[in-house]
């Protein structure tokens, strides 16, 4: 199992999470308002970089854990409805996953998903 962290713009939110929704055997997914910046230290590029400062800009992150077999389709899918080929556009991480516990019903790995 993997969990993914997609970390996107605001905007992009409802068309990703229903695009991955679409995907059999992608069930639960959190999202959390986020602020953060990038390489660009949150400025878009035509701003002037004003003594260094730093601009935290708001993203959601979208947190979930899929079965190893859905990892590529699930960064495809984020990836092809989250961009817009502007700065700020996000990131995706994807990270090993143990094991998961239902908590209602005591089913464990990724029968519990």
């Amino acid at each position: 199992m993997k969990e993914i962290k997609a970390i996107i713009q605001p905007f992009k939110v409802s068309e990703v999470t229903d695009a991955l929704e679409a995907i059999p055997g992608v069930g639960g997914i959190t999202a959390l308002d986020v602020r953060g910046f990038g390489h660009q230290r949150g400025h878009n590029g035509m701003e002037a970089r004003a003594h260094g400062s730093l601009n935290y800009l708001p993203k959601v992150m979208l947190l979930f854990v899929i079965p190893d077999l859905l990892v590529d389709t699930a960064l495809a899918t984020i990836q092809r409805h989250a961009h817009t080929g502007n700065i700020g556009d996000g990131k995706v991480f994807v990270s090993p996953v143990e094991d998961a516990l239902r908590v209602r019903t005591g089913e464990r790995g990724e029968s519990a998903l």
